[in-house]
């Protein structure tokens, strides 16, 4: 694996040197077998791109670069830079809510600063081709930090009065809820609006695309 970056300069240049290279050759270069297609390996570009910026934190709660303060967020897009899919950011508590607030949340740190790698993600290109794009960094603005903020809020509200089974992903306006595990048959513990424990699956907390496409016309300056 690729020596862990100890600066955020260190981590840009790692970036830079995978931009413009296939999916195919950065898995040569690191022996890592390529999946026909990501239907079961829905991660495995994530872990490619991971092993060679030297990340560390798996799937552990915290920043994949957490001397940094950095999370790293690969995202899917089209030749003409648009976002193709919504970023998921972490699993959402359900049961434990007391006392979490906004400040406060794993998902606030998780986003606190993010290294987003543009991937090519058209179907229509045999994944060995799809190209790593260039890497940046980026912090929300004040603005951007109010509008998580609500949805998380009002998403919150909603699993700590019992309400989850009603949020759909049409909830939120940057922020969306929606079922996170492997299979259907995986439940976790919540509570019913009588306050009774039920079973669910578990849930994610996903960044849409027009929030994702923001940052992407911002950096690219796309029109």
């Amino acid at each position: 694996m690729i020596a862990m970056p100890s600066t955020n300069q260190e981590l840009l240049n790692l970036c830079e040197n995978i931009a413009g290279h296939s999916l195919q050759e950065l898995a040569e270069m690191a022996n890592i077998d390529m999946p026909k297609d990501l239907r079961k390996n829905k991660g495995w570009v994530g872990q490619l791109i991971e092993w060679h910026l030297g990340a560390t934190a798996g799937s552990k709660p915290e920043q994949d670069f957490k001397h940094l303060g950095i999370e790293l967020k690969t995202i899917p897009i089209d030749h003409r830079g648009k976002v193709l899919e919504t970023t998921f950011v972490c699993s959402a508590p359900i049961i434990n809510t007391t006392g979490l607030t906004w400040e406060n949340s794993n998902i606030r740190n998780k986003l606190s600063q993010v290294l987003w790698v543009p991937v090519q993600g058209e179907r229509n290109i045999a994944l060995p081709e799809r190209i790593v794009g260039n890497g940046f960094l980026w912090k929300a603005s004040a603005s951007q930090e109010m509008q998580l903020a609500r949805d998380w809020n009002e998403l919150m509200e909603k699993i700590a009065l019992g309400e989850i089974e009603s949020i759909s992903a049409r909830d939120g306006a940057v922020l969306q809820l929606r079922p996170k595990a492997a299979n259907g048959r995986a439940l976790t513990d919540a509570f019913d609006h009588k306050g009774n424990i039920i079973k669910v699956r578990p849930r994610g907390f996903y960044l849409k695309k027009e929030f994702t496409q923001s940052i992407i016309n911002l950096q690219f300056d796309i029109k």
